[in-house]
């Protein structure tokens, strides 16, 4: 079953070397198991300062800058992972540095039918 692993923290309370060794430490899970097959993808997001939000209601676009909604954690970061269920997304979550400083979400992905996609 795929599993989006949703990474959410407060952006200041990572000093650079600490910064610097969770994504050292987080490349080393994601090595680890894309070696088992179960990496899909992951990726950091950039600070939440440089979100845009749309909106549309009453069929008016709304675009703003930042997140959504005003919260002591922001999003971060995620890792897609393809694993046998949600006990095995558990204790990879738990491994992840984040997890020892913020939350991480773990969210089954729903399939949708294969889309080509075109370049």
């Amino acid at each position: 079953m795929k599993y989006m692993l949703l990474i959410y923290g407060t952006e200041s309370c990572w000093t650079e070397a600490e910064r610097s060794a969770c994504m050292q430490e987080s490349m080393e899970i994601c090595h680890e198991l894309n070696e088992q097959g179960k990496y899909l993808a992951s990726s950091p997001l950039h600070p939440v300062s440089t979100a845009t939000c749309v909106r549309v209601r009453e069929d008016r676009k709304m675009v703003t800058d930042g997140p959504f909604a005003e919260t002591v954690e922001q999003l971060g970061g995620y890792y897609v992972i393809d694993v046998e269920n949600l006990d095995e997304a558990i204790a990879i979550a738990e491994r992840l540095p984040p997890a020892k400083k913020g939350t991480v979400e773990i969210r089954p992905i729903f399939e949708l039918p294969e889309i080509e996609v075109k370049r």
